[in-house]
C-alpha cells in the first residue's frame, strides 16, 4: 500500500524547500561581480596597450600584465561556474536541454561535481599567482615565495582529496544500492517467446540506427553490469555505437549523444522515442538501457503488451500497489511498442497508474509509432493526463524515415 504522508509534515517540507529561492539574489549579485571583472579586464588590457605603444613596456612587464589578464579570466570562469552550476544545483533547473551551447558539465552537475570543478579552478588560479611571483622574483621576498608555494601545494592536496571522496565513494554507493535490489520476476524479465525469436533474428547491420561520433566508446562492463544487463530482459543487446545515424532522415543527434551518458536516470527524467516502424526506436531504447546498466542502474524492459499483462495480473491478485512499489527498485523501465496493440479502458488506466506512480520518482523510456498528440487513439480518455505527466520531465526524440527492414528487403529484391 502507498505510504500516507502527514499533511503538516508535507506542508512544512514544501515550505522549507521553497526557501532555496532566497539564494537566487546571491547569484544575481555574482552576475554583477562578473561585470566588475569584465571592466577590470579591459582596464588592464588598455593599460598594457598604452605601455606597449609608448615603448615603456619591458618583457617582464608584458608577461606580468598578460598573466594578470589570464588571472582575471580564470576568476571570471570560476564565477560563471558558481553562478550557473550553483543555481542549477541548489535553486532550480535551467531549461537548456538540447541547446547547442549547453556546457558539457551542466548535464550532470551536482554538488559533488561542482565542488571538484571549483577546487580545480582554484588550483589553476593559484598556479597563475605563483607564476607571477616567480616571474617577478626580484621584487618578491623569499618568505612570500615560500608561503605562496606551500599554499599552492595545500590547494592541490585539497583538490585531490575532494576529487577522491566525490568520485569513487559515490560510485561505490550507487553500485551497492543497485546490488542490494531484488531480481525482477522471471515472467516480466522475458519477452514473449515468439517476439524474442523475431527480435533475435535481427542481426546488427549497417542499416540499423546509432551513436553520434561524439559518443564515447564504452569500456568492457564489469560482472555486475553484465548481471544487470541480463536481468533487464532486453530482446537483444544493442549499442549506441552500432546505430546507423545516416538511416533516419532526421533525428536529434545531440539529444541522443547527451542521453547516452545515462544522466537522465539520475535526474529521474523520461525519454520518448517517436517515429514510424523500423526507424530504430527499439534499438535506441535498448542501447540507452544498456548504458544505464553499465552506469550502475537496474533496468527492466518489456513491450507495452507485456506490461499490460503484468499489471493486469497484479490487479487481479489485489497487489497492484505492491507491484508498482516493487518496480521502484528499477530506476529505469522501458516500455516498447506503445500503440501497436489496442488497449481497453481498464488497461489504459493501468498504464496511467504506472506513469503517475513513477512521476518525478523514477525514469521511463517509451517508444511509439505515433506522436503524443495522438495517444488518445491508444489510451482514450486517460491520454491527456498520462502524456502530461510523461512529457513534463522528458526528452522527446522524433525519428523520421522509412523502415530499414523494408529498405533492406527492397534492396535484396533489386539485387
Amino acid at each position: 500500500m502507498a505510504k500516507v504522508q502527514n499533511p503538516t509534515t508535507t506542508t512544512l517540507g514544501y515550505a522549507l524547500f521553497a526557501t532555496r529561492w532566497l539564494q537566487a539574489p546571491l547569484y544575481f549579485g555574482l552576475v554583477a561581480a562578473q561585470g566588475v571583472y569584465v571592466y577590470k579586464f579591459f582596464k588592464e588590457l588598455w593599460t598594457l596597450i598604452l605601455m606597449c605603444v609608448s615603448g615603456h613596456a619591458t618583457e617582464t612587464y608584458v608577461m606580468l600584465a598578460v598573466l594578470k589578464l589570464v588571472d582575471v579570466v580564470m576568476i571570471a570562469n570560476l564565477l560563471i561556474m558558481v553562478i550557473v552550476g550553483g543555481y542549477e544545483t541548489f535553486v532550480s533547473r535551467i531549461g537548456l536541454q538540447g541547446h547547442r551551447d549547453q556546457p558539457e558539465w551542466l548535464s550532470h552537475v551536482n554538488s559533488n561535481v561542482l565542488k571538484v570543478k571549483l577546487a580545480t579552478a582554484i588550483v589553476g588560479i593559484s598556479s597563475v599567482h605563483l607564476l607571477q611571483m616567480f616571474v617577478d622574483v626580484h621584487h618578491t621576498s623569499h618568505h612570500a615565495l615560500l608561503w605562496g608555494t606551500v599554499i599552492h601545494m595545500a590547494f592541490i592536496a585539497s583538490a585531490a582529496i575532494l576529487a577522491y571522496m566525490s568520485g569513487p565513494m559515490v560510485a561505490h554507493t550507487d553500485r551497492a544500492h543497485a546490488d542490494r535490489s531484488p531480481a525482477p520476476p522471471a515472467h516480466a524479465a522475458r519477452p514473449q517467446e515468439h517476439e524474442r525469436e523475431d527480435r533475435q533474428q535481427e542481426k546488427p547491420d549497417p542499416d540499423t540506427p546509432a551513436a553520434t561520433p561524439a559518443l564515447p566508446r564504452q569500456t568492457d562492463p564489469d560482472a555486475d553490469a553484465e548481471a544487470r544487463i541480463r536481468a533487464a530482459g532486453f530482446p537483444a543487446r544493442k549499442l549506441l555505437e552500432d546505430f546507423d545515424e545516416q538511416h533516419p532522415r532526421g533525428f536529434d543527434r545531440e539529444a541522443v549523444a547527451r542521453l547516452g551518458k545515462a544522466d537522465f536516470v539520475t535526474a529521474r527524467r523520461n525519454v520518448v522515442f517517436v517515429g514510424p516502424t523500423g526507424t530504430g526506436k527499439t534499438h535506441l531504447a535498448v542501447a540507452l538501457g544498456v548504458r544505464a546498466c553499465q552506469a550502475g542502474h537496474r533496468v527492466l524492459f518489456a513491450t507495452a503488451a507485456e506490461w499490460a499483462a503484468r499489471l493486469a495480473d497484479a490487479r487481479a491478485a489485489g497487489r497492484l500497489d505492491a507491484e508498482l512499489t516493487a518496480l521502484d527498485d528499477h530506476p529505469l523501465l522501458i516500455v516498447d511498442e506503445v500503440g501497436y496493440t489496442p488497449l481497453d479502458p481498464a488497461t489504459a488506466g493501468l498504464f496511467f497508474q504506472l506513469v503517475a506512480h513513477r512521476y518525478e520518482r523514477a525514469s521511463l523510456i517509451v517508444t511509439s509509432d505515433r506522436p503524443l498528440g495522438r495517444w488518445d487513439e491508444v489510451f482514450g480518455p486517460s491520454a491527456p493526463a498520462l502524456t502530461d505527466r510523461l512529457a513534463h520531465h522528458a526528452d522527446v526524440v522524433r525519428l523520421d524515415g522509412d523502415s530499414y527492414r523494408t529498405r533492406r528487403a527492397t534492396s535484396a529484391w533489386a539485387d
